[in-house]
């Protein structure tokens, strides 16, 4: 067998591993809020500013836009956010937090951090680690969007 091909040698492995259990790690926390991950992931976008249009949410996500459709329209129906068309161009639709919305800022700020922080306690990463590694992932990010 070609070292190449094996598993426990795949950097791609290991960080698909990695977030999968992140995301699982979310899950209890996030279905306390009533949310899924791609939910919150929608909604810390919009609580950094409110009222963007669906391709600017899915540009910031690095995801397409018939990805993010669907995903909007389940969080409509949870009475999380709302779209409208806009002004000048009826083909576009803006998406904005309703009260609701807004309101999860502060529940997710009040229990996501401390609940994250005490499940990775035993993960030996320091500040300095976690920071290095962010930005070593943004650039291994930012080369792959540049061939994708």
């Amino acid at each position: 067998m070609h070292a190449e091909l094996q598993l426990g040698n795949q950097l791609c492995f290991r960080i698909y591993t990695a977030a999968r259990l992140i995301i699982q790690a979310y899950t209890p926390i996030l279905s306390k809020l009533g949310i899924t991950y791609p939910q919150y992931l929608v909604l810390m976008v919009l609580w950094e500013q409110d009222s963007q249009p669906v391709n600017d949410i899915a540009r910031r996500l690095m995801l397409e836009t018939n990805t993010v459709t669907p995903l909007l329209h389940r969080m409509e129906k949870l009475g999380i956010i709302s779209r409208k068309q806009g002004i000048n161009d009826k083909r576009q639709h803006i998406v904005s937090l309703t009260k609701k919305g807004k309101d999860l800022e502060q529940q997710a700020y009040d229990t996501i951090p401390s609940c994250m922080t005490e499940q990775l306690s035993e993960c030996p990463l320091s500040a300095e680690g976690y920071t290095q590694m962010a930005m070593q992932l943004d650039s291994l990010i930012d080369t792959l969007k540049q061939k994708y």
